[in-house]
């Protein structure tokens, strides 16, 4: 791999006076990525409870709506007092803003109506997913890092 000097200068000069914070470059079999400080995702911020699923029907259900619905039909149906938070998209399941970070909430976890109980990043968009009910975290059904299917229930939340 032979880069010319001169030329790689010049870009990142270029690439710093437009404030570009990511690029890549290929020259051959030469590939250079460059990046500038920290990156930070756009955060949009949804209500679980205004979320409202489709219908499944038998023509053209979407293979991960369907093993959606299929799992949540395996769920042991909870009590009166009990709320379940599924996941408005399919996406990847963060428990905390960062991973250096502590969790948004633990199992035992008192949770008001609004707060943030996890981050489903779909699409490159990272999603507060947020408790639709005042109460206490009976269960956290998700893996920090895992793949979440829509509908699939994320929380067990014992109403207070």
């Amino acid at each position: 791999m032979n880069i010319d000097l001169k030329k790689l200068r010049q870009l990142l000069k270029t690439l710093a006076d437009a404030d570009v914070h990511e690029f890549e470059y290929r020259e051959g079999d030469a590939r250079i990525r460059l990046r500038r400080g920290d990156i930070e995702p756009a955060v949009t911020s949804l209500p679980a409870a205004t979320l409202v699923p489709p219908t499944l029907t038998g023509h053209g259900v979407h293979a991960s709506m369907a093993a959606a619905a299929e799992a949540k039909a395996e769920e042991p149906a909870p009590d009166a007092n009990s709320v379940v938070l599924t996941s408005p998209f399919v996406g990847t399941f963060y428990g905390a803003p960062s991973p250096e970070a502590p969790p948004f909430i633990e199992v035992g976890s008192v949770v008001r109506e609004g707060q943030v109980l996890c981050i489903v990043e779909a699409m490159k968009l990272m999603n507060e997913i947020e408790a639709d009910c005042a109460g206490t975290i009976a269960e956290v059904l998700v893996d920090n890092g895992k793949p979440v299917e829509f509908g699939q229930p994320l929380f067990r939340i014992t109403k207070s």
